[in-house]
């Protein structure tokens, strides 16, 4: 969720995104024309359009901004049923070329069934676009997620906090303000009508579990089948708040896994000889990091602090494939060796991408005030989850934004068609199990669940787990869903 989730893949999509030139597009109130996609890695039959929605739902035919919309037509027209919409994460994250990369691994079956579709969603990337216009430092992750400081202390935050709400303020505009998740579940619904379909089906991820969710709630009519995977607590009254304060859940849920990897006999990224004595390990570098960092000139900030490595960590256990990263950047700060290559997206893209993921964040749903005892805050929730440190539940640019949510958060309730099956890792460390029940829970009789014991972020087609890929297949292709839940080991 870029405050939630920065993987170099998807930053650099962002990135070929931002490059491209304009595709065909949708007069307002009439049909879709596609055109070419240019760009780099692109699958050749991706296609590209734009199509036209309302900047202010409440004036629906006033000012119109472009959402950019890309699809890969089903592969057997005769055995097409309609459309998959791929919802990208983030908040903040790109879509367009999400159908180039999906095709690689969806399965043949699913390839027929569908046109794979997906979008930039307002204010992000090919979308009309968005931007605070920050400073180089403040698109560092370790500062735009707020790490408490050695101390305790929050001053730092707080300040950082004010800047980027007061940079937002200034810079974003009127699309900036039009940004949530409500609004990106009335553009689909737009792309939906331009698309010229009944219903639409959907596989969101990550943040995109939560406008998938709202969207089955505010149009469940318009639905058909619906895949939400690595899901979150959709409490209507904390929504945002509650996900940054779930990644110090998550972190302790997946740490272990990566603690067996870093303790494992042979190889070249073994920290010490057991599970317990890596997390140990680690929570004694990064204290030793607050005091001392290393200089790190190629990153952003420039030093490796005790906060960079506990960013690093969260980054990192998203995926099995960044464990040696993690371990050789420890392992460097350990022996006094060469640190390894800073992973830094391009400035114009983190611009992008932070202002539509703050957008959503402040604009969902009302946040405590700068006076709240953040401090007290941070250091009760570090007590109890040192290895994020107080972070998750620390003061946020939310804080100081100008202005009150325009509309309350969507409650998801089991009102709707019994259409949706929800997919989960046990441990995941950005959308924890915890909160995925709680989603399960609100759906009731709509929903499914389908739980992989796997670590890491994101479930279907991504840990190879034979069991849930062919339940979440078999719904998609055929419609069949399990009668009850089911546990994938």
């Amino acid at each position: 969720m870029p405050i939630i989730n920065r993987t170099a893949a998807a930053l650099a999509a962002a990135a070929a995104v931002l490059s491209l030139t304009a595709p065909a597009s949708q007069a307002v109130g009439g049909p879709v024309s596609w055109g070419s996609c240019p760009g780099t890695g692109l699958d050749p039959h991706q296609q590209c359009t734009t199509v036209q929605v309302p900047l202010d739902y409440g004036r629906p035919h006033g000012e119109q901004i472009t959402v950019a919309v890309s699809r890969i037509p089903s592969e057997r027209p005769e055995l097409r049923r309609g459309v998959l919409l791929l919802i990208p994460g983030g908040p903040g994250g790109s879509g367009l070329n999400s159908p180039s990369s999906a095709v690689k691994r969806l399965p043949q079956a699913v390839r027929d069934a569908y046109d794979i579709v997906s979008f930039d969603p307002r204010g992000v990337g090919r979308s009309t676009p968005v931007s605070c216009r920050l400073a180089h430092e403040d698109l560092a992750m370790a500062n735009l997620r707020p790490w408490p400081d050695p101390d305790g202390g929050v001053t730092r935050n707080l300040e950082t906090a004010r800047r980027i709400a007061t940079a937002c303020a200034d810079n974003g505009g009127p699309v900036l303000r039009s940004i949530s998740t409500r609004n990106e579940a009335r553009d689909i619904d737009r792309i939906r009508q331009a698309l010229g379909e009944r219903k639409l089906s959907a596989w969101g991820t990550s943040y995109g579990t939560y406008p998938g969710a709202v969207y089955a709630t505010m149009f469940p009519q318009r639905t058909d089948r619906v895949v939400l995977d690595s899901n979150d607590d959709p409490d209507p009254s904390r929504v945002e708040r509650g996900w940054m304060a779930n990644f110090a859940v998550g972190a302790q849920d997946r740490f272990p896994d990566f603690a067996r990897f870093a303790s494992a006999p042979g190889g070249d990224h073994r920290i010490a000889g057991t599970p317990q004595e890596v997390r140990q390990v680690f929570l004694d570098l990064a204290d030793r990091l607050d005091r001392e960092p290393i200089p790190w000139p190629q990153a952003n900030p420039p030093q490796l602090t005790g906060n960079v490595l506990r960013e690093t960590m969260l980054e990192s256990l998203y995926s099995d494939a960044a464990f040696p990263r993690l371990a050789a950047l420890m392992l460097a700060a350990l022996h006094g060796t060469e640190l390894p290559a800073p992973n830094n997206p391009p400035d114009e893209v983190q611009q992008n991408t932070v202002a539509a993921s703050v957008g959503t964040f402040c604009n969902d749903v009302a946040w405590p005030g700068p006076t709240a005892d953040y401090r007290g805050a941070a250091a009760a929730d570090r007590a109890a989850h040192p290895l994020t440190a107080g972070m998750p539940v620390n003061v946020m640019p939310c804080a100081f934004w100008p202005v009150r949510p325009a509309e309350a958060p969507t409650r998801v309730t089991p009102d709707g068609p019994s259409n949706v099956l929800l997919v989960q890792n046990l441990r995941d460390p950005a959308t924890p199990y915890s909160g995925a029940l709680k989603l399960r829970r609100d759906f009731g009789s709509r929903a499914r669940m389908v739980s992989v014991d796997s670590g890491g972020h994101d479930a279907y087609l991504a840990n190879g787990n034979a069991c849930g890929d062919a339940l979440v297949t078999g719904f998609l292709v055929s419609g069949d869903r399990p009668g009850r839940d089911v546990l994938c080991r």
